[in-house]
């Protein structure tokens, strides 16, 4: 893709987290497996996602801070930023761009991957 120059990373590394700790400025959906949790668990699996802090080469290759996993009760969970326009109809022509840009967090258990 051709944003990404290491200050666009930058940018949209920020933007992420700043969505991922507010889940302001986007959409968080969850899949079936994890819809299905009880209401304690699915508000603990957020809370994890906006406290997640554990990026590494391994989980975050280009520096993006668009995944990250975690386990709780037992269950490993997953979760992913991806891109859209405005209209959530086709990925985001520039993710460095908020007004260009509706970012969409899936929050989902490991087996449904």
């Amino acid at each position: 893709m051709g944003y990404e120059s290491r200050e666009a990373v930058k940018r949209i590394a920020a933007l992420n987290d700043e969505f991922r700790e507010t889940f302001k400025g986007g959409k968080v959906v969850m899949t079936p497996g994890v819809a299905e949790l009880p209401d304690c668990v699915k508000a603990a699996a957020l809370q994890e996602v906006a406290s997640f802090d554990n990026f590494s080469v391994d989980n975050d290759p280009h520096g993006e801070h668009d995944f990250g996993s975690f386990e709780l009760v037992n269950r490993k969970f997953l979760w992913k930023i991806d891109y859209y326009d405005k209209e959530l109809q086709f990925c985001s022509e520039d993710p460095t761009d908020p007004e260009k840009t509706r970012r969409v967090l899936t929050l989902m258990l490991a087996e449904e991957y």
